[in-house]
């Protein structure tokens, strides 16, 4: 149990097409103007339809980067964890396929994971017990998401927020002799507020009919003010709670890198801890909601432009629908 745990690699995608808020504009009764100024959203990324931009194509493409700046190989994978609330298929889960598409012979573990916008830090969070006890080597952590279709682009108050991209890490145990290590984790769900953000149509209690799809009510939907109250006040706790179990000050954290839903959630959050805003990575504007797949995103993003550097202090941490919610406090 006294193994490190070690961020190896990192990798995204995001789909060619660009959908900014001006296009939007002639789609459904709003501005650019009116986003910005709610969302801090300019743009978002749009997948093919056509194939090629897939969740696991997009996750296949991010993962190759990864295991290059790893100095890995597809084999050197022990496990794949699939976090997405947009899998290619009901079955097979979309991990056994990204494994076939990456060529990995050893059978590794491969499993998807539903927890929403939190699924990443879960992800991670979950494989680091695995790691620790040595009953894994390394572990390639996936958020994926085409958002774009389960989004009803009729509704200004939803569409708007959402795009489709994928970020991918690779963890494992620390042979480097480093101090990079996963200091400590949190993780958590409140079923009560299940209501606040869902897509009730779809499953096995209320399939897809015929009604449904003319009415348009299986798309996702959400009680916005319900979801940024509760977001807020959880984001901040579960920070402070990583930083206690790992006996960390605030001012100690190099990096804050949120869940990439509203910019207001992400400043109320930063206020609510008392956070410099200089330390908060924020790229909500490019990108727009990609669930699962916004905080690997966002490190990825921050890594390759230099703002993180080995050894710096990061606090990953995220809220979802269901609700889930998690953090990890992690030494790079």
């Amino acid at each position: 149990m006294n193994t490190k745990v070690k961020i190896k690699g990192t990798g995204i995608y995001v789909p060619k097409e660009v959908r900014t808020n001006v296009d939007l504009e002639s789609m459904v009764e709003t501005s650019d103007e009116w986003i910005f100024e709610r969302t801090g959203i300019r743009q978002r990324h749009i997948c093919s339809t056509e194939g090629g931009e897939w969740p696991s194509d997009m996750a296949y493409h991010a993962t190759m980067d990864a295991l290059k700046t790893a100095g890995m190989e597809p084999n050197d994978i022990d496990m794949i964890v699939f976090a997405s609330v947009t899998p290619d298929y009901k079955l097979p889960n979309t991990a056994c396929i990204l494994q076939q598409k990456l060529g990995i012979t050893n059978k590794c573990a491969a499993i998807d994971i539903a927890a929403a916008c939190s699924g990443f830090v879960y992800g991670i969070n979950m494989v680091t017990g695995l790691i620790k006890m040595g009953a894994i080597k390394n572990a390639l952590i996936v958020g994926s998401e085409m958002l774009s279709r389960e989004v009803n682009w009729e509704d200004r108050n939803t569409c708007i927020l959402f795009g489709d991209g994928c970020g991918v890490a690779i963890i494992g145990a620390n042979e480097d002799g480093d101090d990079s290590d996963i200091l400590s984790l949190e993780l958590g769900a409140d079923g009560s507020g299940k209501e606040f953000f869902d897509q009730p149509v779809g499953g096995a209690i209320d399939p897809i009919t015929a009604e449904h799809l003319e009415n348009r009510t299986h798309y996702m939907q959400m009680k916005g003010k319900e979801m940024f109250r509760v977001a807020t006040r959880t984001l901040a706790d579960n920070a402070k709670k990583v930083l206690e179990k790992a006996g960390k000050d605030l001012e100690e954290v190099d990096w804050l890198i949120p869940h990439q839903a509203n910019v207001r959630i992400i400043e109320t959050t930063g206020k609510l801890l008392g956070i410099n805003p200089e330390k908060v990575i924020i790229n909500i504007d490019k990108y727009a909601n990609t669930s699962a797949a916004t905080v690997p995103i966002a490190m990825h993003e921050a890594i390759t432009d230099g703002r993180i550097k080995r050894g710096q202090l990061l606090l990953l941490d995220a809220f979802g629908a269901g609700l889930t919610s998690g953090a990890t406090l992690l030494k790079y």
